[in-house]
């Protein structure tokens, strides 16, 4: 008896011993409630049989702890009531959740075995999708590249001389493509500089300074191209056109760059046309080339047979170059399209026919010269016939189409310039003072100081009217 309890000498009943629980024959019952199942809970588990389904517990329970008889869902357990689903505790106490139906999962299971891989064509299909992607992205990377370092060179001066914006597609805007009669240092040819840093002044379009003289080296072409907004036209300068020169004494227009550089050529230009010029781009002699060569030369249709020794030429020692080109069409490299570009007097042809020998050449078939290369270069660039050659050369012509000029257009506004002049189709060859006959006779071709080229006022406007229409 406990120490605690009073002894009052009374006796008390024994108690009866305590009895253990009894079971209930049988199954035991189970009420099974559904809980909200949270947003992982459908990622686990595999599929859960109805409790009304017969043999439900050992199948679905993977055969975990409480899947056997007299466990929840066990062969021997009740069925719950009907419709209800026992969701147990998976392998630990019971059958475990049912797994999402994913769509590509019930695909595979009616294709069988053949869905789960996709068939070999679909897979080169698709690994060949992404390697021309890839090369494409590749090419316009170089391009964009290439550009925006030929922009770093151009000069300061000639950049705040422009009114342009960098959104050239959507919006048409003026182009001043000008090109010296300088050539590059290593060339024997007659007008090679006597030094270094004076070739690299010119193409950058910098104002002559010393060591480099006023007057040494002049624009050698002017064209000015209307692009953007689904236009593209052009019109090209005579380099001997008369033009009043902003600070200088009216004469030849093309002497504008040998005492000002780019900006002041930019300023007569403008003054000349009475446009706004936005955008600027030298050619540089070796640039071009390169690019002529990467898009597989250009085409150049001729009405006649036409040979020219270009300074020096028929082997004269003077790193010249002779032309003998037949007539309709004419595949040039990058060598001889730069020399047609550049021919001012003719050569006779050996053999029978008339060629252009036989006929006036002057500045103004010089110039629709330069444009038919110009039109050779976009071909080239945007046919749909070269798209092939294109493809696979992309990254070797997206390097060197930036090139071949020295641009305040970069990465962003150089590309917008190839899509306006696919957009914009190639145009008609328009050179001031050479559309016509009517039109040249207004002029007055060498009829000005120094054998200069006077253009009318109103030869002027048309000719604007047409660049801008």
């Amino acid at each position: 008896m406990p120490d605690d309890l009073p002894n009052d000498g009374e006796k008390r009943p024994q108690e009866p011993p305590e009895q253990p629980p009894q079971r209930p024959s049988g199954a035991p019952e189970y009420r099974v409630y559904r809980s909200r199942r949270g947003i992982f809970s459908r990622l686990r588990g595999n599929d859960v049989p109805r409790s009304d389904t017969p043999g439900a517990g050992a199948g679905a329970g993977g055969g975990g702890r409480g899947a056997g008889a007299g466990g929840p869902g066990g062969p021997g357990a009740p069925p719950d009531e009907p419709g209800r689903t026992n969701y147990g505790r998976g392998r630990h106490g019971g059958p475990s959740l049912p797994p999402i139906k994913l769509p590509w999962k019930r695909r595979e299971e009616r294709g069988g075995s053949l869905g789960r891989r996709k068939p070999p064509a679909r897979r080169i299909a698709f690994w060949l999708g992404i390697a021309i992607v890839g090369w494409i992205v590749i090419s316009l990377l170089a391009f964009a590249v290439s550009a925006q370092l030929q922009s770093f060179k151009l000069a300061g001066e000639a950049k705040d001389a422009l009114h342009g914006n960098p959104f050239i597609l959507p919006s048409a805007q003026n182009i001043l493509v000008m090109g010296t009669d300088a050539r590059p240092p290593n060339t024997k040819e007659p007008g090679a500089p006597h030094n270094k840093k004076c070739y690299e002044q010119q193409e950058k379009g910098e104002a002559p300074h010393p060591p480099c003289s006023d007057g040494e080296y002049r624009a050698d072409t002017l064209m000015v191209i209307r692009a953007g907004g689904g236009t593209f036209n052009k019109l090209s300068i005579p380099r001997d056109s008369f033009a009043e020169i902003p600070g200088e004494p009216p004469q030849k227009i093309n002497a504008a760059f040998a005492f000002g550089g780019a900006a002041l050529q930019i300023k007569t230009v403008e003054k000349f046309l009475n446009i706004k010029i936005d955008h600027v781009a030298i050619i540089n002699f070796t640039g071009l080339e390169n690019l002529v060569d990467a898009v597989g030369g250009v085409e150049v249709n001729l009405p006649r047979k036409l040979c020219a020794e270009i300074a020096g030429g028929a082997g004269h020692g003077q790193g010249g170059i002779t032309l003998h080109l037949k007539k309709g069409a004419n595949t040039l490299d990058g060598e001889k399209a730069l020399a047609y570009s550049r021919i001012r007097e003719l050569s006779p042809c050996p053999g029978k026919g008339k060629s252009a020998y036989a006929f006036e050449y002057s500045d103004l078939q010089r110039e629709q010269a330069q444009q038919a290369v110009i039109n050779g270069i976009k071909d080239r660039l945007t046919s749909i016939t070269r798209i092939p050659y294109n493809f696979i050369h992309g990254p070797w012509i997206g390097w060197d189409a930036p090139k071949a000029f020295v641009s305040d257009m970069g990465f962003f506004t150089m590309p917008q310039l190839v899509l306006a002049a696919a957009i914009g189709g190639t145009g008609g060859t328009d050179v001031l003072c050479g559309t016509s006959k009517k039109e040249a006779e207004k002029c007055g071709i060498g009829t000005g100081p120094e054998g200069s080229i006077e253009v009318p006022q109103s030869v002027r406007r048309a000719a604007v009217h047409r660049l801008m229409s």
